[in-house]
């Protein structure tokens, strides 16, 4: 337990998905899927609702973060990651995003800096409320559509794709760790994984 003065909000981790039990575990939740890992890790529950999310605060290496779940809605996520960013002063470049990407194959993790969207809605909103595309982001490889891009990303993952997808989730949690306590090159070289 933490005695004292708790550390300001330097970092935000901001974990993309959809709210309700209709989209629990689909493959656009991802974020959310490595969002739970990220509040085993650090021993939080993100169960207080802020900035239009469940969020939770933790310490990494002396360092405040604040955990972050929008409720928005996956099109809408800018708002309430602008709206966190801005009451913390939380500059773009220690805002990290997590989220789906089909061109990855499940299991995959990688970590950038910054870069556009790449047709990611969430990413997009983000982009729009934060005024950059400079912003680092942990990306869940979910693989390509079998099918309609709508239907496959609001699937479930299942057999070999879910053990991907849980190993994967525990390793961007670690990832986010390391990209605060040792800094983005050692994160990227230690867990940017193809599976």
């Amino acid at each position: 337990m933490l005695f004292g003065k708790r550390p300001a909000v330097e970092w935000i981790f901001a974990f993309l998905g959809n709210p309700g039990p209709k989209y629990e575990n689909t493959r656009h939740n991802a974020g959310f899927m490595a969002g739970a890992a990220a509040e085993k890790l650090l021993g939080v529950k993100m169960d207080r609702l802020r900035h239009r999310a469940l969020t939770a605060r933790a310490v990494i290496d002396g360092q405040g973060v604040l955990l972050m779940e929008p409720q928005t809605y996956m099109n809408l996520s800018g708002e309430a990651v602008g709206e966190a960013a801005r009451f913390y002063k939380v500059p773009p470049e220690r805002v990290l995003v997590f989220s789906d990407e089909m061109a990855l194959p499940p299991g995959s993790v990688r970590i950038r800096q910054s870069g556009s969207a790449g047709g990611h809605n969430g990413l997009k909103s983000i982009i729009a409320h934060l005024g950059t595309d400079k912003f680092p982001r942990i990306r869940l490889g979910i693989g390509e559509p079998e099918h309609e891009p709508v239907d496959w990303v609001l699937g479930r993952f299942t057999g070999r794709d879910a053990e991907a997808m849980a190993a994967a989730c525990e390793a961007a949690a670690k990832a986010a760790v390391c990209y605060v306590s040792e800094g983005p090159d050692r994160a990227m070289s230690k867990y940017n994984k193809r599976t």
